[in-house]
């Protein structure tokens, strides 16, 4: 979920004196890390609709949605083929909505609390069940979901879910858990505004208060909403720990913050001696679905859960489970060492790192330069690089075919080539972004924001040409959006198949190359090398053509024992390049905004 309060800007310019400081500092190490995640993020909603109406508002019968089955055997082999190995399957379990399955034994949800016709992924309503949008057969829908773990597995990929541990639906009640589970609320003291017995959070005596101005669905849908009445009593605290019966429109007012006996209240005191029953609760929820054969957890805004609680949780898990991964939603950078040695987390985001720098480059912003890479990787260069999970594009995040990010998706190819190549950790991409899919228009809660919307039944227009009616063979797609892809396909292959970027060491190419004829502060230059592979990863995120000679500095050759002449062949073109004396450099001319992969 979008969390901008909790985003720290942290970047700045990488000073003369940084580099100066840290110029004995090149060599990078990578993690102990064997295998580098590729993952493919995809919302089944919008991954499998077919439908191409396009409704503002519209309900599902007008504008779709895409289905567990819809994710098909080629639909697989096509993402397989691309050099993706995990699918993060997004929005999978059941959440708030608009749409009534009540006829289902379903409880129905009040529109007053809900984002959106569709809902928010991120609202969850109850954990022990699968979206019923996503169905064919709404009363076998948790089969579906399961056969499509089956078949992702044999289709040689690993499957990614969402956890959502902060928060709930405010309509949150399971009507299909495990026998002796015991609901979340179902045996709390809601007279106590905090007790680490309590799973939620209360404002007690007090009624819980829609926001004013929140018109769910706009004016179009009136006639069908409630009366903006939803009762609550006593009311809970919100999501983003706002703890008032009255939470403003700005905040996640459809969702209850759940407790793990933090008392936010009286100076954020722990109180996890014994163990609040929230913590087990939440453990048979992720033993519930790993034991489904899921392989791993995107873990949704973990700073805003105590570490220790996944510091408990994550071994207790993989012990049961071994091989299971955390990836983490974090934001505070200060705070990723911690979440990783102390919370157990195998990877986090890293978006305001390398995303943010990457951004600002991919825009042409005026003041970004490719110092601000360098500035991500020294400060992640204390074993946690390894551990950062890349992109350039998620389901919170601007498309960047956007007119809001670049306009024009070829602008993000050095972009995505750094972002894939520079550190051992995962690199990820969002079901799209591979065939310029811009995210245009405003579906309905989610405006025209540059995103695909997570909240409304929608069609992804570009993705449906590769889609081509469940066909899975790209045969709608225009010239350039085959290239495109090709490209993405290239690049993640390219990776995959390279231990000099799936285990392979980093040095630092740009202070070697600063007074080099032709440097600027739009190339980006680096070394990814083990003991029986070097690439030179070069990059232009200019807008127009340059040339460079390369140096590679004496104690890099001395160390790589080099010398004499050179060969180098890009791995994205095929090309060879020659030099008859690395000793002076190899002198290369890019096109603007593009890259190089050149093994020697």
């Amino acid at each position: 979920m979008k969390r901008h309060l909790f985003i720290l800007t942290i970047l700045v310019s990488f000073s003369t004196i940084c580099l100066a400081q840290h110029h004995d500092k090149k060599i990078k190490m990578e993690s102990s890390a064997t295998n580098k995640l590729i993952i493919y993020q995809l919302l089944p909603r919008l991954f499998g609709n077919t439908k191409t109406v396009n409704k503002f508002n519209g309900s599902i019968e007008e504008n779709g949605s895409g289905k567990f089955n819809d994710i098909s055997d080629k639909a697989l082999q096509e993402i397989k083929a691309m050099g993706f190995t995990h699918v993060w399957f997004t929005g999978v379990i059941e959440h708030a909505t608009m749409t009534d399955y009540s006829s289902f034994g379903i409880k129905a949800d009040d529109p007053d609390i809900v984002k959106g016709r569709a809902g928010s992924p991120y609202a969850i309503k109850d954990y022990y069940d699968v979206d019923p949008d996503l169905a064919v057969d709404v009363k076998n829908r948790m089969a579906e979901y399961e056969a499509l773990i089956s078949r992702t597995h044999i289709n040689g990929l690993k499957v990614l879910m969402d956890c959502v541990p902060n928060h709930v639906a405010r309509t949150y009640g399971s009507d299909v858990k495990p026998a002796g589970v015991r609901d979340f609320g179902q045996d709390d003291d809601t007279t106590q505004a905090f007790s680490a017995k309590n799973d939620f959070y209360y404002i007690p005596g007090r009624h819980f208060t829609v926001p004013a101005g929140y018109n769910p669905g706009g004016d179009e849908l009136k006639s069908t909403l409630k009366d903006g009445k939803f009762d609550e009593h006593p009311a809970k605290a919100t999501g983003n720990d706002v703890f008032s019966a009255s939470p403003s429109i700005n905040d996640w007012f459809e969702t209850m913050k759940l407790n793990y006996g933090v008392d936010y209240l009286n100076n954020h005191t722990p109180h996890f001696d014994p163990i609040p029953p929230l913590w087990n609760k939440m453990y048979d929820i992720l033993n519930f679905w790993a034991s489904k054969g899921v392989d791993g957890f995107r873990c949704d805004m973990v700073e805003m859960v105590p570490f220790e609680f996944w510091g408990w949780v994550i071994p207790k898990l993989k012990a049961q489970h071994p091989g299971l991964i955390f990836i983490g939603e974090a934001y505070n950078s200060t705070l990723y060492k911690k979440y990783i040695n102390t919370g157990k987390f195998d990877y986090l985001y890293d978006k305001v790192g390398l995303y943010d720098a990457i951004k600002r480059l991919t825009r042409n912003e005026p003041n970004a330069t490719t110092w601000d890479i360098n500035h991500v990787w020294h400060n992640e260069s204390n074993g946690i690089d390894g551990h950062m999970l890349r992109f350039m594009e998620n389901h919170d995040e601007q498309r960047i075919a956007s007119k809001e990010f670049a306009g024009n998706p070829w602008n993000a190819i050095p972009g995505m080539i750094v972002t894939a190549t520079l550190a051992t950790g995962p690199v990820m991409i969002y079901s799209g972004q591979e065939v310029g899919e811009p995210g245009a228009g405003a579906e309905g809660f989610g405006g025209d924001d540059g995103r695909s919307s997570i909240f409304d039944y929608w069609g992804m227009p570009e993705h449906q040409k590769w889609m081509n009616n469940g066909k899975f063979d790209g045969g709608q797609l225009s010239d350039d959006q085959s290239k495109l892809r090709s490209f993405y396909s290239n690049l993640l292959n390219t990776v995959h198949n390279n231990e000099a970027f799936t285990t392979g060491e980093f040095y630092e190419l740009m202070v070697a190359n600063e007074h080099q004829p032709g440097f600027n502060t739009r190339l980006y230059i680096f070394l990814r090398y083990t003991a029986k592979q070097r690439i030179l990863v070069i990059t232009n995120f200019n807008r127009s053509e340059q040339t460079i000679t390369v140096k590679l500095p004496d104690d890099l050759l001395k160390q790589l024992n080099i010398s004499g002449s050179k060969q180098f062949k890009d791995l994205l073109s095929g090309t060879n390049y020659n030099t008859n004396d690395i000793n002076n450099g190899i002198t290369l001319t890019l096109p603007a905004t593009s890259g190089m992969l050149l093994e020697f």
